[in-house]
């Protein structure tokens, strides 16, 4: 197997476009069916005036950068704080980022993870911890 040198600064994203199908397709898997994600007309009231994505569906494409690009296929996720920064409507596209930022400890990573939308506007912000895939070298 090849080893995978990895070091701080390295980053790695992933882009997706939420779609109202997404949207139902995360309350059915989720459980969470909360209106202000499934109900157009309870949506048009609240203070978004639309509906909304899930946050934790949208800080699932933290996991995606994590467990396909960095530090990639074999991580084991330890730990992911978000805050939510502002609200993800149907079509908004949005691009979750990864940055290493530090090895607190032996074999461990820590993470900056940021998703913003098409505008630039930070949605979630938060840091990870993760062990890397058994082929990675971490270079200080």
């Amino acid at each position: 197997m090849k080893k995978k040198e990895l070091r701080i600064g390295d980053r790695a994203s992933f882009t997706k476009k939420i779609s109202s199908e997404d949207v139902f397709n995360f309350a059915r898997v989720s459980g969470d069916n909360n209106l202000v994600h499934v109900d157009e007309d309870y949506a048009k009231k609240s203070i978004f005036g639309e509906r909304i994505a899930h946050g934790y569906h949208v800080g699932s494409f933290i996991s995606a950068v994590i467990g396909k690009y960095l530090p990639g296929n074999g991580s084991i996720y330890l730990s992911q704080s978000m805050q939510f920064k502002a609200p993800v409507m149907v079509n908004d596209e949005i691009t979750a980022m990864v940055e290493v930022i530090d090895f607190p400890k032996d074999k461990r990573v820590l993470l900056k993870t940021v998703c913003t939308n098409q505008h630039g506007t930070v949605v979630i912000s938060g840091e990870a911890m993760v062990i890397p895939p058994e082929n990675t070298i971490l270079v200080k």
